[in-house]
């Protein structure tokens, strides 16, 4: 749309630089600026002629500047300065659309308008909108840095500085990431405000105190107009609410009341317009910078399409390239002859800083293959320093020898091949690479030191407790007075061992004294725990191995054989050796004595549960009971593995399981005893032999009733044997009595059986002899009597052992 047609625009100055008083006035009335007060805004942009400035404002603020037909050939679209008003956006928001700079319209020497009208937007605005292309950044001209420097001096002599935003808006924006560019704008702005002379009384002032700069990019309108016109939308969000504080306009100081806007406006532009100190550098020179950087974007096109160079970097990306290095600075060397044969009669001093800029964007461009190539030689030499390193360890060589040796080897290759990869156009440092190969190195070898360290400590763990363990448990078992002293030896004798083969093998790792100390004193304390927590295991253990001592003692005789209760042993003395052999055990299962410190732990449990508790019925109220207590006198409670109420609580425990033990102990003698006494009174024998005379003349006399009597007295033996009388009888009258008789029967028949075979063999071997038949059955029934007899064993002491016979 024409800007003269516009209802909402104005041109506020022509070309030849005349103010438009009445255009101004017009314009003021239609949009009703007098009525805003202070809640209105200034934005105005410049840059370069055909930039797209005026279609970036109508894209942006809903503005209707004529923009450039591209059909039709690139000229100057906008002559001097228009004025129009942002539609949708509050609060009141103006923006001047300024004349290109650069612009060939002018010629060569005519840049005063560009620099007043430069000057004249700074002095007006809140935010001045700076366009430049993506690819311009780093020019002199094209990023208008020269212009700003001018434009920050007049400003600083001319009026007094406000806070103004600089938005440098970055256009056709590349695959050059936002964050990457913005330092180097803002490195510039500040060189500009440093370089410019300033009053004294702002001689230290920073440039945030006058300037609030951001950088926005935005892509390619033609190419991606769509995504140009999302960001263009997103940036218009900020300029809501602008004045705000914090806003991009929030400095309000000395802002003009918008009723006085055009009479301000026409006297900074009368002050500048007079201004005859204004001027930039010849117009060769910018020819020259244009021409430069036109040229080195040439070479820089050229040489990211050169095969060999994407052979180079694609090689880079997959790995280590032989060569890399000398091949990139011959790709360079071409690339750089190349620049200076185009640019030879451009200015010297444009052509050297240019070309310095080209050598700066390739090798910038270079950089990441650079540095995945020393990536790929720092895994690869390290991969090979591991596969090294671990070979000469398996071959049983010294730790602190082999990690000298192959870091040294390895350290000597690294160097090799960053001196390969290094291109001789950039002055890049590999020392910090090299200093993280060796940090990997260093790594790694801790890695593997520690590992080495945890195997030989482990190892060493284990043969302690192979070598304690059985042993410890053994000496618990016995429990006597020598159990802790053996014990102590033995752990002081393995663990000597054990430190001396340590400490021989840690040597070859070339540790420190302090370290090498904490280790041996670790494997110190790692034996005296074992001792310690196999010690406790067993005092969980306690009462059975009390049960099972008491057991072995009362119920085996001094040579291990089980013992047979026969009336004779004293029971009472048994049982109280069995218990004091026991109560041995309990004192020295109840503490830790691998300090060789003395205690009266044996003395007070002995005092308490053996001889207290016989005399406690006259034991006085007035004393203490030694175990009603949580510590023992003399020993710290982390030796302590049974406290005194604990043993207490065990001992009664212990007497009352071992109770029945001695109870059947004693049944079992009383039954001895009374087995053993099955014969008759020696009073009662008497009565028999002077009662009996006449009888016993009478078999005397007839020896036929002495025979008969002789074999019923057989018989009888023979079924006594058999049935086992005297101990069936053990258990009582009635059960024997019961017992006797669903046996006795069978028995009888049993034995009917075995005469009548014996008879049958006697008859068939003497029927050529024809020996008597009454004595023939008499020696039946005493070898009957005799087998029979066999078939039982009665001990001494009364117990009877049955076994199976022959008859059985």
């Amino acid at each position: 749309m024409d800007n003269e047609t516009g209802p909402c625009s104005t041109q506020l100055i022509d070309g030849d630089g005349n103010f438009n008083v009445a255009g101004i006035d017009h314009f003021m009335k239609e949009v009703k600026l007098a009525e805003c007060g202070l809640s209105y805004a200034i934005v105005s942009i410049m840059g370069p002629q055909s930039s797209g400035k005026s279609t970036l404002l109508n894209n942006l603020f809903g503005t209707n500047f004529r923009e450039m037909d591209a059909f039709t050939g690139r000229s100057q679209t906008t002559k001097g300065i228009w004025l129009a008003r942002c539609v949708g956006i509050e609060p009141c928001t103006l923006v001047m659309d300024l004349e290109g700079t650069d612009g060939r319209e002018r010629g060569e020497d005519d840049t005063a308008f560009e620099k007043q009208s430069a000057l004249f937007a700074l002095a007006v605005s809140d935010i001045v909108l700076i366009n430049m292309w993506c690819h311009d950044i780093g020019r002199e001209q094209a990023a208008n840095k020269p212009l700003l420097k001018t434009v920050f001096q007049v400003m600083m002599r001319l009026f007094s500085p406000r806070k103004t935003t600089l938005m440098f808006v970055i256009r056709d924006k590349t695959r050059t990431p936002l964050e990457n560019l913005e330092p180097i704008l803002r490195q510039d702005i500040q060189k500009i405000w440093e370089s410019v002379p300033k009053p004294q009384a702002h001689k230290e002032t920073p440039l945030s105190e006058f300037f609030n700069v951001e950088v926005v990019a935005l892509s390619s309108y033609e190419e991606k107009e769509e995504q140009f016109k999302e960001q263009v939308a997103s940036l218009r969000q900020r300029f809501f609410h602008s004045i705000a504080p914090g806003g991009l306009a929030g400095d309000r100081r000395g802002v003009v009341p918008a009723s006085g806007f055009s009479f301000s406006a026409q006297q900074i532009w009368k002050v500048i317009k007079e201004n005859k100190d204004l001027d930039l550098p010849a117009h060769k020179v910018m020819v020259a910078t244009v021409r430069c950087e036109e040229i080195a974007n040439e070479r820089i096109s050229s040489f990211t399409e050169n095969e060999e160079w994407c052979n180079l970097e694609e090689a880079a990306q997959s790995g280590a390239v032989p060569g890399f290095g000398k091949k990139l600075s011959s790709i360079l060397d071409r690339c750089l002859s190349a620049y200076d044969a185009d640019a030879t009669y451009f200015d010297e001093g444009v052509r050297s800083a240019k070309r310095k800029n080209l050598e700066e964007k390739l090798l910038q461009h270079v950089r990441p293959a650079f540095d995945s190539i020393l990536g790929h030689l720092r895994s690869g030499t390290l991969d090979k320093f591991k596969e090294a390193f671990d070979k000469a360890l398996n071959a049983e060589e010294g730790f602190s020898s082999v990690a000298y040796s192959c870091t040294q080897s390895f350290k000597g290759i690294f160097d090799e091949g960053c001196a390969d990869a290094v291109i001789k156009q950039a002055d890049w440092d590999t020392l910090k690479v090299k200093e993280k190969f060796l940090r990997d190195v260093e790594a790694y070898i801790d890695v593997v030191r520690g590992t080495k360290l945890s195997e030989l400590t482990a190892r060493y763990e284990a043969k302690l407790n192979e070598a304690l363990l059985g042993p410890v448990d053994a000496l618990l078992d016995t429990a006597s007075d020598d159990t802790w002293p053996a014990i102590r030896n033995l752990l002081r004798r393995e663990t000597q061992t054990a430190v001396s083969g340590l400490s021989n093998e840690l040597s070859s790792f070339d540790l420190d004294g302090v370290t090498k100390d904490k280790m041996l004193a670790k494997l110190e304390e790692y034996a005296r725990g074992v001792v310690e927590s196999k010690a406790k295991e067993e005092a969980g253990r306690v009462l059975f191995r009390m049960k099972d001592r008491f057991t072995t003692l009362f119920s085996h005789d001094s040579d291990s054989m089980p013992r047979v209760w026969t009336g004779k042993e004293d029971i009472k003395s048994i049982t109280k050796v069995a218990r004091s052999a026991s109560l041995k055990l309990l004192s020295v299962m109840a503490a830790v004595r691998l300090d060789d410190e003395p205690d009266d732990i044996e003395n007070t449990l002995a005092l308490a549960l053996v001889d207290g508790s016989s005399s406690s019925t006259n034991r006085s109220l007035t004393i203490s009971e030694p175990l009603a207590s949580s510590t023992w006198e003399k020993v710290p409670s982390s030796r302590t593995l049974l406290s005194p109420v604990q043993c207490k609580s065990l001992w009664r425990q212990f007497k009352t399981e071992t109770e029945y033990t001695i109870s059947q102990a004693i049944a079992a003698e009383e039954a001895s005893k009374r087995s053993n006494n099955w014969m008759p009174p020696p009073w009662a024998i008497v009565a028999i032999l002077l009662l009996g005379f006449n009888e016993f003349m009478t078999l005397l006399r007839n020896p036929l009733y002495f025979a008969i009597l002789f074999v019923i007295f057989l018989v009888t033996k023979a079924l006594w044997v058999q049935l086992d009388i005297s101990n069936e009888f053990r258990n009582g009258a009635l059960p024997g009595i019961l017992s006797v008789s669903t046996r006795f029967v069978p028995t009888i028949m049993n034995l009917l059986k075995k005469l009548a075979e014996e008879g049958q063999v006697a008859a068939t071997d003497g029927s050529g002899r024809n020996p008597p038949l009454q004595s023939k059955s008499y020696q039946g029934v005493v070898e009957m009597s005799s087998t029979g007899s066999s078939g039982a064993t009665t001990a001494e002491n009364g117990t009877e052992y049955s076994s199976s016979s022959k008859y059985d």
